[in-house]
């Protein structure tokens, strides 16, 4: 078994296979409000976006990874992203099929992806900022060894005006 490899989910490098299910994550407009992303993009933007990745953290300043059972079946998307190397620090990004959620996929892939971070990438602190709104993300991070350090005031824009954020921060050992 391998650093990226669990008892639920393996994390492997975007291919251009994913590109359906991409596609379907970041046009799903119920998603946007807790993202970064509130645009369409569309199948060309994400086939360049997979074609142009290196899929080194340290080239591209992020990293995506997919996130795909044990049976081969993909189920979404982790990411490191405004990576830091001065600070050794990356924020943490996560998106599962709403269809695959309560399964355990996305706190595994989180742990995986913890151990990484540690192992290959030598972080310090893992981060994530998450609408107060997203109940199950903020349990997620919370179950995941994330501490809620602080809210952030009206920092999301949202459909009827702003809303708080919650950061969460992992320090990693190593």
């Amino acid at each position: 078994m391998g650093l990226l490899d669990g008892e639920l989910v393996v994390l492997r490098a975007v291919e251009p296979e994913d590109i359906d299910l991409m596609y379907l994550l970041e046009n799903d407009t119920s998603l946007w409000q807790y993202g970064n992303s509130n645009v369409p993009y569309s199948r060309y933007a994400l086939g360049r976006f997979i074609e142009q990745s290196s899929g080194d953290i340290y080239a591209d300043g992020q990293l995506r990874l997919t996130v795909r059972t044990c049976q081969g079946v993909p189920v979404g998307f982790v990411d490191l992203q405004d990576f830091d190397h001065t600070h050794s620090r990356a924020e943490v990004g996560i998106v599962i099929l709403p269809e695959m959620q309560g399964r355990g996929y996305a706190s595994e892939a989180l742990r995986l992806l913890s151990r990484y971070a540690t192992a290959v990438l030598r972080l310090h602190l893992l981060y994530a900022v998450v609408s107060e709104d997203n109940v199950r993300a903020c349990s997620l991070f919370s179950r995941s060894g994330y501490r809620h350090s602080c809210t952030l005031h009206e920092w999301l824009k949202a459909d009827n005006g702003y809303t708080d954020a919650r950061l969460y921060v992992k320090i990693l050992t190593q």
